[in-house]
């Protein structure tokens, strides 16, 4: 009994090791454009559209995001608010530090800790973990968040959220500014 139980811990910290395996870096991205500086994107009023699928490609959640950035002595305050198809409403807002050379440091409300991101050419990934509320307790999950800018300003990020290194699901948003998204529709 002992040696099965030992078999099915090994297989699951396997998993668990290969599911936290990444082999895409920040710095694959340095030579693409456009480039993509966040505190130049999300300063002023940016728009998102969204959804959760869970590990099994089913979406759980849709929502829409209504954002407003500033930037102040070296800091990108990033006031975000969710409104769910639910009809239920969050808000979150975001104090990153602009550290240069395409590192970044951010707090928020509900991440533990502190995020850490970094960009090059047109991408941005950001990790950092919160305590993600599942029914009537609460998961501590991780994200790692990929932001890539496509040419007409619109924002693609997908976000893989796991806990104990096995995915959970994925966030997929689609940022724009109203400008841009007019302009990626003409012909």
């Amino acid at each position: 009994m002992l040696k099965k139980w030992f078999y099915r811990l090994l297989g699951l910290v396997s998993l668990a090791w290969l599911s936290g395996c990444s082999t895409i870096k920040p710095d694959d991205y340095a030579e693409t454009t456009p480039k993509l500086r966040i505190e130049d994107y999300f300063q002023g009023h940016t728009l998102a559209w969204g959804m959760f699928q869970d590990r099994f490609g089913k979406i759980r959640n849709r929502f829409k995001v209504d954002m407003k950035g500033t930037v102040k002595d070296g800091v990108l305050t990033l006031n975000e608010d969710f409104f769910y198809e639910s009809g239920s409403t969050s808000n979150r807002q975001w104090n990153i530090k602009i550290l240069g050379d395409g590192r970044y440091e951010g707090t928020a409300g509900d991440v533990i800790g502190v995020a850490k991101g970094k960009a090059a050419g047109h991408a941005f990934n950001w990790k950092y973990q919160i305590d993600l509320p599942i029914g009537d307790s609460k998961w501590r999950v991780s994200f790692d968040d990929w932001l890539f800018l496509q040419e007409d300003g619109v924002l693609i990020n997908v976000a893989t959220v796991s806990k104990w290194g096995i995915t959970l699901g994925k966030l997929t948003f689609v940022f724009a500014k109203k400008e841009p998204l007019q302009q990626a529709f003409k012909p």
